[in-house]
């Protein structure tokens, strides 16, 4: 590691997601410190202006010249206008290394309906459901069986997701969704564990499956916003699996990473129902505090946050000199 490379790291973002997005960037601040790094930050408020961390405004010239002068970029930003390809583009307009998937991973793996086109197209397994996009319909809603989650197709941390167990309920919760997207995913509520697996691309270019991760919960409660954020998650890791499927789970994980072109840390998210692995959706730029899924994944490993965030700086330097 060169101890003077210098990380820009940003947090926010116009969208629901903008203070899990802070947290996260201010882990991952804390952790390149620890490791080394100079680190410096830039906040997207939510009006899409840019501001210091300490709260300054920064016109977006300065922001951009902020970022070229550092040496890699870390965009601890969830959600769409930042994690779905958008920030990616600028990142790469502007010619700097940064931490992450580029525009086409971030983009096809925020879409939900179009990663499970890609997963059901490599075999893998995923619940029934109907895509709700304006006026139109792909497949019908009301032939998904009951209960079925509704939630929007490009949005995260859940937001705008609900549970329904009858058909009355069905509109209120479309509508509910469509306050986060125009486009609605019904799905089939699928009964089994929540089991989450973590895939970083190392600087090498070799891939780095962790520990499966389980969140531990009533298998007919949905892990929806409040049970993340409002109350202390219960996760199980090394989640307790088979050999069987948690080779599954590595083959299916890693077979998505490559497909969509992932790059960085990637954590993809299945249910376990019997044997069967079934794909929910997947993350680009998960949540990264030190108690948040992947690195709680690669702490079982022995790999700590501060090496994890140096992992990621490493690969992007690694990324940027090969794409040169």
């Amino acid at each position: 590691m060169n101890q003077r490379t210098q990380v820009l790291v940003v947090g926010g973002g116009q969208n629901a997601e903008h203070d899990v997005s802070l947290g996260s960037a201010a882990a991952v601040r804390a952790a390149l410190r620890d490791g080394g790094y100079e680190v410096t930050g830039l906040t997207v408020g939510r009006d899409g202006s840019w501001q210091t961390v300490a709260g300054e405004p920064l016109g977006h010239g300065d922001a951009i010249r902020a970022m070229r002068a550092s040496d890699v970029v870390f965009p601890a930003l969830h959600g769409e206008l930042a994690e779905d390809g958008t920030f990616a583009g600028l990142l790469e307009t502007i010619g700097v290394a940064y931490v992450g998937s580029g525009v086409r991973a971030g983009a096809l793996a925020m879409d939900k309906w179009a990663s499970k086109l890609i997963a059901d197209r490599l075999g893998i397994a995923t619940a029934a459901g109907a895509l709700i996009d304006g006026a139109n319909e792909y497949g019908d809603p009301a032939d998904v069986p009951l209960p079925v989650v509704v939630k929007p197709v490009a949005s995260g941390s859940s937001y705008g997701a609900a549970r329904v167990d009858r058909r009355a309920d069905l509109a209120p919760a479309i509508a509910a969704a469509k306050q986060y997207d125009d486009r609605v995913l019904v799905e089939e509520y699928i009964t089994g564990r929540e089991i989450d697996v973590a895939v970083l691309r190392r600087a090498s270019g070799e891939l780095y499956i962790a520990p499966p991760l389980e969140i531990v919960k009533d298998t007919q409660q949905l892990f929806d916003t409040a049970l993340k954020y409002d109350a202390t998650p219960n996760f199980s890791v090394p989640a307790a699996v088979t050999g069987a499927v948690g080779e599954r789970l590595r083959v299916a994980a890693r077979a998505i990473y490559e497909a969509l072109g992932c790059a960085g840390v990637a954590r993809v998210d299945f249910f376990v129902r019997g044997d069967e692995v079934v794909f929910n959706e997947i993350n680009t730029m998960p949540g990264m505090t030190e108690h948040s899924q992947v690195p709680r994944m690669f702490a079982v490993d022995g790999v700590s946050f501060a090496e994890l965030a140096s992992m990621l700086v490493d690969a992007a330097r690694a990324g940027r000199t090969r794409a040169s």
